[in-house]
């Protein structure tokens, strides 16, 4: 069977950069095994799949090229946009049926923005050693405690203390790999306060070894949390930020998340990560 995949990267800064998603509408036809095979053949951090819901305006699966994930950032990024400029969304407040529950999607001049759960924050002090070692830096280099937060998936976020640190990270692929396995993370999120633009809150990698990611360029997922972790713990008082990614890495793919806090009396009772997409290319696919 032939298919057509439009690529779309998402979270694209004046329409370049981003970081890229598959997008396979009318995925209904093909069996999870198929969808695995397609995700495989693409070789992109995820794909997603486009089927009919009863309960929510469409239901969106999330492949990596090894196996099924809850929730992606990027990819729903990139649905929703493409949807919206192939004129297959009727309305700008919309929503996903994914494997762990329905998720509202808000499409704003331009803009998709997915709905994320209240965060969750976990302490790995007991494995600090072990996350330094994985990182493979001293402990001098990191501003604050690495902690687990989860806004429906879990990563692993940590500071480091310049932007220079951040840019020379030399990571130790097995051993986040094998911490993302004890504590259930998508990866580790790793983090500088400063901008390469001047006007982000923070600038960001993510490498998730677990799901045969060696690092990517945009991840809504982890934005959140990180979002999360700037105004919880590191008491940054206000409702929307501005997240870099992709500017660390080599090539480099400039890429901007937007995260909206809904606060309630201090607490953060939800929020909204997002950004704008662009159509990079269709590839033909074969598929048994």
């Amino acid at each position: 069977m032939n298919i057509d995949v439009s690529i779309v990267n998402a979270f694209v800064v004046d329409g370049r950069g981003g970081n890229p998603a598959g997008v396979v509408l009318d995925a209904d036809r093909f069996s999870k095994e198929q969808k695995l095979e397609i995700a495989a053949q693409v070789g992109l951090s995820e794909t997603a799949f486009v089927s009919h819901s009863d309960v929510a305006d469409i239901k969106l699966e999330f492949f990596t090229p090894t196996r099924q994930i809850a929730h992606c950032g990027h990819a729903t990024v990139a649905t929703f946009s493409y949807l919206s400029q192939q004129g297959l969304l009727k309305n700008s407040e919309s929503s996903k049926e994914t494997i762990d529950g329905n998720r509202a999607v808000k499409l704003v001049s331009g803009a998709a923005f997915m709905e994320q759960i209240a965060p969750m924050f976990v302490s790995v002090n007991k494995d600090r050693e072990e996350v330094l070692a994985a990182l493979n830096i001293a402990e001098t280099k990191l501003s604050s405690e690495p902690l687990i937060v989860n806004t429906g998936n879990s990563f692993l976020i940590a500071e480091v203390d310049s932007q220079s640190a951040l840019e020379q990270l030399n990571i130790n692929q097995e051993k986040v790999e094998a911490l993302s396995e004890k504590y259930d993370l998508i990866g580790f999120y790793i983090f500088s306060r400063e901008s390469y633009t001047g006007t982000a809150d923070a600038t960001a990698r993510m490498f998730a070894p677990r799901y045969g990611i060696e690092e990517e360029s945009a991840t809504g997922m982890a934005a959140g949390p990180l979002a999360c972790y700037l105004y919880e713990k590191k008491a940054i008082d206000k409702s929307e930020f501005l997240i870099e990614q992709g500017y660390a890495m080599s090539p480099a793919s400039p890429s901007q998340i937007t995260v909206k806090l809904e606060l309630h009396q201090g607490g953060i009772q939800s929020l909204m990560a997002g950004g704008h997409a662009a159509v990079s290319e269709t590839r033909s696919l074969n598929v048994q």
